[in-house]
Parts: C-alpha cells; sequence; structure tokens
C-alpha cells in the first residue's frame, strides 16, 4: 500500500443526492483545489488560500467574467494530509437544489477543475494510503446500508476491523515463509527439509482454521449486506399482496377479491428484526389462458428458484388444492416457511395430508386481516438464517462477494500446501501455493490486486463519492 500521496489533477463533484433540499455540497480535491475555490469566493474577509485548515468560512459565490453572483455559501477548507483523500479539499455548502449546486459546479469547471469520475474520490483515498481496498469497499456498503445491522457491519469493516485480521493472516504465512527459505538457504541439519515442511503443514492448517471461520459467517454477512432474497408463493386470492403490503405498511400492491389481480413480479425492500429482506410478490401460479398473466406466472415461478427463502401461502379455511400440493412439492428442499393464512375463518384445510408434503420447516397460523401470527413469522424468519442474535459488532462477519471468493481460494491454496507436503512433493514447489495464498489475502486488502480491478471497482460508486 502506497503512503505517500501521489501528484493527480484537481476534481470536482456534487456530493449530495439529487433533488430539492436544504443544502447542497459541491466538493473540490487535488492541490489546486483551495485555489480554484478562492477564485469564485466573494465578500470574504481574508483569501481562502489564507485561512487555517479544517475552518469554514461564509462569503459568496461570484462568477469572475460576468461579475454575477450566485448564491450564498459557506466555504470548508480542509489542507492535505488531514482529509478524506489526503488531498487539499474544499466544500462548498450552497443552497439545496440542482439549479444552484449545477450552476456552481459547471464554475469551478471552467476555473480549471475536472468533473470526477464515479468514487474517484474515495479511489484518490485509497491510492495515497488513506484506507486500505476492503475499506473503501465499505464506504459504499455504508451508503447501501438497508438496516441498522448492515450499517453497523460496514462501520466495523471502513473501521478496518476485517483489514487487521487480513493483515495478520498474511504475516503468519509471512514468518513461515521466511523461515522456509533459512531453512534452505542455511541448513545446518539433515533432516532440515523435514523440519521445513513441518513448518509449512503447521502454519497451513493453522491460517486454515482462521479462514474457515471467517467463511462460516459469510452466509449471515452476505445477507445483512444485500438483503434476502424472499418470494411470497401461492395460488391466487391466498393473500401474498396482503401479506406484503403488511410487511411494507403501506399499499404498495393492488388487494381484490378478483383471481389474477397481481400478474407481475413485485419487489420491495423491508426491515425485519435487523435483517433487509427484498421481497418478491409474485403472481398467483395458476393454469389461465391470458397472455399477460401467463408470463407474471413463469417469472413466480422463476422466482422460486432464485429465492433464498420462500413463504408459501395456504388459504387454510378451504380443502387443499391441486395448485397447493404442486407448491408444496415445487418449493420442497427449499428454505421456507409455511402460512396458513385466514385462521380468523373456520378451518377446512386437512392438518394429515398437509404433513405428507412437510418436512422439518415451521408452519404457522396467521391473518393479515387481524395481524395474528405476523410477529411469530418475523421471528421465524430471522431464526431461519440465524440461530442467535444478529451482530455487527462481530469483526469476523464477512459479506462482500469478491472478499468470499478470495477467502475460498486461499482456502484451496492452503489445502493444496497441505496435500504437497502429506504427498511428500519437493518444498520449492509446496511454497508456491503458500505464496499464492498469501498474494490472495493481499487481493482483499487491495496490496496485490491489478489496475484493471481497482478501476471497476469504483466505477460502481457513486458521484461525488
Amino acid at each position: 500500500m502506497m503512503n505517500i500521496t501521489k501528484e493527480f489533477d484537481t476534481i470536482a463533484a456534487i456530493s449530495t443526492p439529487p433533488g430539492e433540499g436544504a443544502i447542497s455540497i459541491v466538493r473540490l480535491s487535488g492541490t489546486e483545489a483551495v485555489k480554484i475555490a478562492n477564485q469564485i469566493s466573494h465578500y470574504q474577509k481574508k483569501s481562502l488560500e489564507e485561512v487555517p485548515t479544517h475552518t469554514i468560512h461564509y462569503g459568496h459565490v461570484k462568477d469572475p467574467e460576468t461579475k454575477a453572483v450566485l448564491d450564498e455559501v459557506m466555504f470548508a477548507v480542509m489542507r492535505a494530509p488531514k482529509t478524506f483523500t489526503r488531498e487539499d479539499i474544499v466544500e462548498i455548502n450552497c443552497h439545496g437544489g440542482m439549479v444552484v449546486a449545477n450552476q456552481i459546479l459547471q464554475l469551478l469547471l471552467r476555473q480549471g477543475a475536472r468533473l470526477a469520475e464515479p468514487g474517484e474520490f474515495t479511489k484518490r483515498a485509497f491510492l495515497n494510503g488513506r484506507m486500505d481496498l476492503s475499506q473503501a469497499e465499505a464506504v459504499m456498503d455504508l451508503i447501501q446500508a438497508k438496516t441498522d445491522e448492515s450499517m453497523k457491519l460496514a462501520l466495523n469493516q471502513l473501521d478496518g476491523k476485517l483489514s487487521h485480521l487480513i493483515r495478520e493472516l498474511r504475516q503468519k504465512i509471512l514468518e513461515a515463509l521466511a523461515q522456509v527459505e533459512v531453512n534452505i538457504d542455511y541448513p545446518e541439519y539433515d533432516d532440515v527439509e523435514e523440519m521445513t515442511s513441518i513448518i509449512l503443514v503447521n502454519k497451513a492448517r493453522e491460517v486454515q482454521q482462521d479462514v474457515a471461520h471467517l467463511l462460516q459467517t459469510s452466509r449471515q454477512g452476505k445477507i445483512l449486506r444485500e438483503g434476502l432474497s424472499t418470494a411470497i408463493i401461492g395460488r391466487p386470492n391466498v393473500g401474498k399482496s396482503s401479506l406484503l403490503n403488511y410487511l411494507l405498511q403501506e399499499d404498495k400492491a393492488i388487494v381484490t377479491e378478483i383471481a389474477g389481480t397481481t400478474r407481475d413480479v413485485i419487489e420491495e425492500y423491508v426491515n425485519v428484526r435487523g435483517v433487509p429482506l427484498k421481497l418478491v410478490d409474485t403472481a398467483g401460479i395458476r393454469e389461465t389462458d391470458d397472455v399477460v398473466e401467463k408470463i407474471g406466472v413463469e417469472r413466480s415461478r422463476q422466482a422460486i428458484v432464485d429465492a433464498d427463502l420462500i413463504l408459501l401461502i395456504l388459504n387454510q379455511s378451504e380443502a387443499l388444492t391441486e395448485m397447493d400440493k404442486e407448491l408444496l412439492t415445487l418449493t420442497k428442499g427449499k428454505h421456507r416457511i409455511v402460512l396458513l393464512n385466514k385462521v380468523d375463518l373456520p378451518r377446512k384445510l386437512e392438518e394429515g395430508l398437509l404433513k405428507e408434503y412437510l418436512e422439518e420447516e415451521t408452519v404457522l397460523p396467521i391473518s393479515v386481516i387481524s395481524s395474528q401470527g405476523i410477529d411469530a413469522l418475523e421471528q421465524a424468519i430471522k431464526n431461519t438464517f440465524f440461530n442467535q442474535e444478529t451482530s455487527g459488532k462481530d469483526a469476523t462477519y464477512l459479506s462482500n462477494s469478491r472478499h468470499i471468493g478470495l477467502l475460498e481460494e486461499t482456502n484451496r491454496a492452503l489445502q493444496e500446501v497441505i496435500d504437497g507436503i502429506e504427498q511428500e512433493m519437493p518444498v520449492d514447489l509446496v511454497q508456491i501455493d503458500m505464496t499464492r495464498a498469501w498474494d490472495l489475502l493481499g487481493e482483499i486488502i487491495g496490496d496485490s490486486v491489478q489496475d484493471e480491478l481497482i478501476t471497476q471497482l469504483f466505477s460502481q460508486f457513486c458521484l461525488g463519492k
């Protein structure tokens, strides 16, 4: 990781979301940031180039050419290296609204700044050693967090807890590799190769155990980060859209007594006991001649395949139908919770017949209309994937797909080290796999990563961050 600031041109962008609001922020970063901001400042008691770092100053933005005053603003001046990018930064706090902010941005560009690329501020923070790659990725996770738990997870990663753990694992491998080199270059005993093999295999097993512990948390961490894809499945008019509306606390889906009202898949995010759910309300699965509804039914079937969790709703006030049986068979083997809706009505569903289609999944009686059983449903959703309380404070939670993939590769490389020693392969060949494990861990924090990957990762960031 680089620890000295690189020379870049000065970039500018609007850092606040588009739309009306009290304040918009236009951000500058680079060696010319303060100079450029000073060129458009007006009514200042002193030049912005003379003010102390990390201070904020009242003034106006004025076009140097037309002399027109654009807005009344506050200039926040922060000098390198104690800034987000480790460069000089000026943040212009202007009145909210896209017109004013855009005019100020265009004015800065005419004074010599360049429009920032998506994620370029965070990319500079990484390139200038302000943070490693896993911390930079946590910035976007924090912005996109949908629950308190996913926010805590991102904050822990941004705070460097994952980075610290990865660096410890790399250090363990490095110590083993250094000892191997010493034994090879300066052999003092006849059994030096045997000693070297013991060092490699013991260290590989130790690091592999730590990696396995991290990977054990990956499923829960990924759910907290990306959300749990949850499909609400059932035949028409069993209460799918009513359940979606209840969980969302808004009338997102149209609810009528007419079968086939929902003709397409509706997706919405909701926070259930700290777990973000991507709820998918599907069209009722049935045989139909309606062309549009038929497309919706096919999408519903695909939703079953793609879902992490199935909420299968049955109407307990009616006997089990052939379509109910088909859905019970279709969702068998998936993570599912079977909901017996409309318990406020007399029961007609045969319990013995239903048990023939069940395994060990949770079966809950509910009534969406009277809210009966909804609390138990929310707890069951959480318990399905989290046997204990979710803990964003747990520094070992792994949530990023890229990190998970690299750790799985690391685990395989370490296993190859162990297998190679057991098969009595030459130490120098086994050493290659150990070095590969060290490099793979380095890719997580950016110590060994290609420029193309860095560009791809930061291009996914929002403009102005």
